[in-house]
């Protein structure tokens, strides 16, 4: 979602900032804009509708002369997405600049209150407010820092800012609460800022991850930080981000998400390494050993996650209470948080994300924070929100993921929730045939991308769709929600996924020649099962594409097309048959020639509610 940069220190501050935006394109957006003090000290602002290139016939020519910056790209909450809305927003003179990710919810009362006393808004957004705010406080108070902090604490929601002031030329004023903000440490004397590491790792690996409640005043020799709920400076400690800028490339692919999706043999031998060892039926995870005499205590385990990782949390449901025994349910984050339901010390709440980012599962564990239970996280990035509320957790280990519709993330999510199943199990269920089946899934995955234009020429028949039915059961029904969010996510042709079973409680009347359907009929206790939904569809003139096992003969007899899988354990199946679905899905929608990475109204990561 929304991207903030800033930067201090003795490099062209605008390019820098530049870089940084154009390195949060991946998370979506649809307005850009800079700001800056420039070198006779007044302050300007560079705002546009559209893409960060779009800013650059209008930034200054002088940029060497400009030392520091604050820049944002925008996706709209608040307000139509045009330039009047674009951010960086100011107060009525442009002496104070504000960039702003997250959402205010007592925006409109402080609007009431700031007219009232002759301030004249002309935005449709929530942020700003906030450098009015800062400017009532600041003819009251006559401290830009006891300004700010007075307006900050008015303010209601979420929000990572970033502050410019032609009062205070050389510093940065940067806050945070429920949103992410980090900043990185350079090497001579120069400070960068950023909602996302990816705009940073450029310039440094060394951060300070900003903390709810924190306000940091940044200047070039400078880092100080206060908690605002004790007004009390802190130590600004810095840690040394694992993060391999190569990765974050495209190299030979058109787009990041084919890259990503051919990443997935990786990621798996990623989220593997050094924690199984398949001869000795040894599962180890470092990340778990500090809680692993309360994990002998659980006797309930709630998955709370969005998107794509509730879908993996869904297939995490069967793994654990097949493998491990112990209960699992698995809700929405953003439903989660405004429910009340019995939570005892014996249960677990596990957080699973991507980006260690969702707005909606990062409130999920905070409302659980005084409840005394354990609460565990599976994420992918490092020295996330996420990692740091939770009391212990797995990293996926995935690398970086950049297109906005997830892929690797969801296999080694999977891959992670199947070897937390085995770790939480007492070995008696196939362990370590599971184990030498995790050694042998890369290959097998590469297999399947192997079949990559053969999967394209069956994804092309069904390219003019406008509705697909994905079904499965077991194990694979959650496979099918994934795939139809992956369609519809990237070819926005509408899809929907169910359970094969639940097709006569009513999808079966969508069913005509003009709606396919997608079955996962791989083999499974099911397989027959599967096959009379099948015919159910098949009756109704629905035409059916099968991702089924190698060497079922019969399904082809009964489907119009067939995608076949190696042979796997049918627990290891949905990785197999995703990956497949994310191929077919990746095909229909290059083929319409979308912006497939950045698809439209979606963001990467979702910061706010």
């Amino acid at each position: 979602m929304c991207g903030i940069v800033g930067y201090i220190g003795n490099k062209e501050a605008i390019d820098v900032v530049l870089n940084g935006l154009r390195a949060l394109e991946y998370r979506g957006y649809d307005s850009s804009g800079v700001a800056y003090i420039e070198s006779n000290g007044s302050g300007r602002v560079v705002k546009q509708a559209g893409r960060v290139e779009h800013l650059l016939p209008g930034l200054d020519q002088e940029k060497s002369k400009i030392h520091i910056a604050i820049g944002h790209t925008r996706w709209a909450t608040h307000g139509l997405p045009n330039t009047l809305n674009a951010h960086p927003h100011t107060n009525s003179d442009g002496s104070i600049m504000v960039v702003h990710n997250g959402i205010i919810e007592n925006y409109l009362e402080i609007k009431r209150e700031l007219a009232k006393n002759g301030y004249k808004l002309i935005t449709q957004t929530d942020t700003e407010v906030i450098p009015h705010l800062i400017d009532y406080y600041l003819k009251r108070l006559g401290s830009f820092e006891e300004a700010i902090t007075a307006a900050l604490n008015d303010l209601k929601g979420a929000y990572a800012v970033a502050v410019l002031a032609t009062a205070e030329p050389e510093k940065i004023y940067a806050a945070k609460l429920s949103s992410p903000l980090v900043i990185g440490v350079g090497r001579h004397n120069e400070y960068i800022l950023a909602s996302d590491p990816n705009a940073i790792m450029e310039h440094t690996k060394k951060v300070v991850f900003l903390e709810d409640y924190d306000l940091a005043v940044i200047s070039k020799d400078k880092l100080s930080i206060k908690d605002l709920r004790k007004n009390t400076l802190k130590s600004a400690k810095a840690e040394l981000l694992d993060y391999d800028r190569d990765k974050s490339s495209k190299g030979d692919f058109p787009n990041f998400m084919l890259k990503e999706i051919f990443e997935a043999p990786q990621a798996i031998k990623s989220a593997t390494l050094g924690r199984v060892q398949a001869d000795k039926g040894i599962v180890k995870l470092g990340g778990l050993e500090t809680v692993t005499t309360q994990l002998k205590l659980i006797d309930r385990i709630v998955i709370v996650a969005c998107g794509t990782s509730y879908y993996a949390g869904l297939v995490g449901e069967y793994l654990i209470e097949e493998l491990a025994g112990i209960p699992v349910e698995v809700q929405l984050a953003s439903e989660f948080k405004y429910r009340s339901e019995p939570f005892s010390r014996s249960s677990v709440l596990l957080a699973i994300s991507q980006s260690g980012e969702t707005a909606d599962t990062i409130a999920a564990l905070k409302k659980v924070k005084d409840y005394g239970c354990l609460r565990l996280g599976i994420v992918n990035a490092a020295g996330s929100t996420i990692t740091r509320l939770t009391d212990a957790g797995v990293y996926c280990h995935a690398g970086p993921e950049q297109a906005v519709a997830s892929t690797k993330a969801f296999i080694s999510q999977v891959t992670v929730l199947t070897l937390l199943a085995l770790y939480l199990s007492d070995g008696t269920k196939g362990y370590r045939n599971l184990l030498k089946e995790l050694d042998l899934l890369p290959d097998k995955v590469q297999a399947v991308l192997d079949q990559a234009e053969k999967i394209k020429t069956i994804a092309l028949k069904y390219k003019d769709s406008k509705d697909f039915m994905y079904i499965g059961r077991g194990y694979v029904y959650p496979c099918a929600l994934e795939g139809a969010l992956k369609l519809k996510e990237t070819s926005y042709i509408h899809a929907e996924g169910y359970a094969a079973g639940e097709m006569k409680h009513g999808p079966l009347a969508l069913i005509d020649e003009d709606f396919p359907t997608l079955a996962i009929a791989t083999d499974s206790p099911l397989l027959e099962k599967t096959y009379s939904n099948i015919e159910e569809i098949r009756a109704r003139s629905g035409r059916v594409v099968a991702l089924a096992t190698e060497g079922n003969k019969k399904i082809g007899k009964l489907v119009n097309d067939v995608i076949y899988l190696p042979k796997t354990l049918e627990i290891t199946q949905p990785i197999l048959s995703v990956v497949a679905m994310q191929l077919f899905a990746y095909y229909i929608a290059e083929s319409k020639e979308l912006n497939i990475d950045k698809p439209r109204n979606l963001a990467k990561s979702v910061t706010v509610e």
